[in-house]
């Protein structure tokens, strides 16, 4: 997995020996497509941050998708030492393009959960089906506190399905999320986040956007 890279020089390269190089051509996308944000932001996490890396800006390219999917297969194939999964799950919204890549250059199916209204948890709809035996990967976007991805390995966990590993384009958590599964990352990064109550950027009186998928 790649190492890490400490705020507030986001653009330093990391480098793993013995391994490509990606960081910096991963954080580059962000930059050259207006997907590094930098304001006032209210995560999925419910922390503050005053920058936002925007996925779907990125993703909106197919060959950038193309380009992260193989870059992201290549990393959970050399964690997986030979195992092979036989699905990819992915959360959504973030996850969506990611996943299918990631799974499309590893030559397996895609699936993904969705939030459901009532309890709030995630889900498998659409008449996508897991058998108890099957092996899965979990991929997502950004991973900040891995409470989504965790939240999928639980769902898949009580399926009787063995998920094997998670990966994300970019993990703002420098390294130190846990979502119970070994995982990669093609960027780690160390991004400032506030507690809403202890919020400078709140204290300045600086509207705090709400830029996600997910509600509030």
């Amino acid at each position: 997995m790649l190492q890490g890279m400490a705020h507030p020089d986001p653009l330093a390269a990391a480098s793993l020996e013995g391994a490509p190089d990606y960081s910096t051509s991963t954080l580059s996308l962000y930059e050259r497509t207006g997907a590094y944000l930098r304001g006032h932001f209210r995560l999925t996490s419910g922390l503050h941050s005053p920058e936002y890396l925007q996925s779907a800006k990125v993703l909106a390219y197919p060959e950038h998708a193309e380009t992260l999917g193989r870059e992201m297969a290549s990393e959970l194939r050399t964690l997986l030492s030979g195992k092979a999964p036989d699905v990819v799950v992915s959360p959504a919204m973030g996850g969506l393009i990611i996943g299918h890549e990631v799974a499309r250059a590893l030559g397996v199916r895609h699936f993904f959960t969705e939030r459901d209204a009532e309890t709030n948890r995630m889900t498998l709809r659409r008449g996508f089906e897991v058998k108890p035996g099957e092996a899965a990967v979990i991929v997502e976007d950004v991973i900040t506190t891995g409470g989504s991805t965790k939240e999928v390995v639980d769902l898949l966990t009580a399926a009787g399905v063995t998920v094997l590993a998670a990966g994300s384009i970019i993990d703002r958590s420098g390294g130190k999320a846990d979502v119970g599964v070994p995982r990669v990352a093609l960027q780690r990064m160390e991004v400032v986040a506030y507690d809403p109550a202890d919020c400078p950027l709140c204290r300045d009186g600086i509207p705090a956007v709400k830029p996600g998928s997910r509600k509030s």
